[in-house]
């Protein structure tokens, strides 16, 4: 077994104001005032010396289309020597990011590639990359998940599924930290369509409380979870900085807390990364009279504040327009990049979608694995995959999604597949407690 290395980094990409910002369709195409904190990526790469394990690239994005994901594994590959399959690209879903970082991400949603802006990005990117080699060093792993209240609920009822837990992998030395790698499962929408600055929301927050809460001052990286129907609309107590402050450093504290009481080291072993194409159906377009029903019914029920009730509400006709707007030629199935990173009995799936938290915890009960964390916004991206709930209650992110209810059922199905594959092709490792 290989000596286990470690290599971190991240650069500031936040870019020059006026470009539109993404993430609502109430602001229209407002472009940022400004920046009231930095929009970052994070690279965390682990390996050995024979093989070259998993790059994480993590960045504050509403969303990374195929073609950035696309830049980002060339540069991998160009700079540091890391092949463009091991490279897992994961957007963070901030709603405070630039619109033209991707491309345009729905049909019935405006929006458009800026090359300037990419451009920039990818810059500071390969710069970033192209310091990687020189960082590696002998490192160690420790682990631990825990219950994370207070941060966010499914959003459309505060009871639903929802998985509430952060999981958290600590790099480094018995002496220090040198990387973090968490994910937690809710929208970064503690901002409303009001702000008009850039801002990576509470995960920046999280991050930056880590870092500067560990004397080593570690590279963070954030992966969303399964945060379609997950955010902070019945937790947050307003739409403002010190509200983002708030939540992002009580995620922060849970995390520090627990890496002082709950983790536990694990073995040296070589992350493996495995992969699949899915297809899944597209939807069927609905018919025009139901559609212009559900439009109506949400025009009659047109909010008037930011309660959560006025925002399911403002959400539910937002999604009812777009379902509108839906072409009828959409393709008749989309291909879907699926990936699994095992490391020993830890198996972080990621997919490349906006997923339902009922469906998550599908795949965390069925995986193989002691351990499972469900991934979303990673690799590209292909909108809301709802739950049969979801649809049956003309939720907005039903409305909105690309596919109907059995497209999200035969996901879970290829997600477990895929974790079983992983599981069998021999990764060993420490055994740690089911559910993760």
């Amino acid at each position: 077994m290989g000596e286990l290395l470690f290599a971190g980094a991240r650069a500031d990409v936040t870019p020059p104001p006026g470009f539109p910002l993404a993430g609502y369709v109430a602001r229209g195409d407002s472009g940022a005032t400004g920046s009231h904190d930095a929009l970052e990526v994070s690279a965390l790469w682990l390996s050995t010396a024979e093989d070259p394990g998993v790059l994480w690239l993590c960045l504050d994005s509403l969303a990374v289309d195929a073609n950035l994901v696309d830049l980002v594994a060339e540069s991998a590959a160009a700079h540091a020597g890391v092949p463009a399959d091991r490279v897992v690209v994961c957007a963070s879903h901030t709603h405070a990011a630039p619109l033209g970082w991707t491309t345009r991400l729905h049909p019935a949603i405006p929006g458009a590639r800026d090359e300037h802006l990419v451009s920039r990005l990818m810059s500071d990117v390969d710069g970033l990359l192209r310091s990687l080699p020189g960082r590696r060093e002998p490192s160690r792993l420790a682990w631990c998940a825990v219950p994370a209240d207070g941060v966010g609920t499914n959003r459309n009822r505060p009871d639903g599924p929802h998985d509430n837990t952060t999981g958290v992998l600590a790099v480094g030395t018995p002496d220090r930290v040198d990387g973090l790698l968490f994910d937690y499962a809710s929208h970064p929408t503690v901002l409303g369509p009001e702000n008009l600055t850039w801002s990576a929301d509470w995960p920046g927050v999280t991050r930056r409380a880590l870092t500067s809460a560990l004397p080593d001052h570690p590279t963070v990286g954030f992966l969303q979870g399964a945060a379609g129907d997950a955010s902070p609309r019945f937790t947050r107590r307003g739409r403002g900085h010190p509200e983002v402050e708030r939540i992002g450093v009580l995620l922060a504290d849970t995390i520090l807390t627990a890496l002082d009481s709950r983790s536990r080291f694990l073995p040296p072993v070589a992350p493996v990364v495995h992969r699949v194409t899915v297809s899944l159906p597209a939807r069927r377009a609905p018919g025009r009279d139901d559609v212009r029903r559900l439009v109506t019914r949400a025009e009659r029920d047109t909010p008037c504040g930011d309660s959560p009730a006025d925002r399911i509400r403002q959400t539910r006709l937002e999604g009812a327009r777009a379902l509108a707007g839906l072409p009828v030629d959409l393709p008749t199935t989309f291909d879907l990049p699926l990936s699994v990173v095992a490391l020993g009995d830890i198996a972080w799936v990621h997919l490349p979608v906006e997923l339902f938290g009922s469906l998550g915890l599908r795949i965390r009960a069925a995986s193989p694995f002691p351990v499972t964390r469900v991934v979303g916004y990673s690799d590209g991206y292909f909108g809301y995959v709802a739950d049969a709930e979801g649809h049956e209650g003309h939720v907005y992110e039903a409305m909105i999604s690309l596919f109907d209810a059995p497209a999200g059922d035969l996901l879970v199905t290829h997600a477990v597949e895929l974790l079983r594959r992983a599981r069998a092709s021999g990764v060993g490792g420490t055994r740690l407690a089911a559910g993760g």
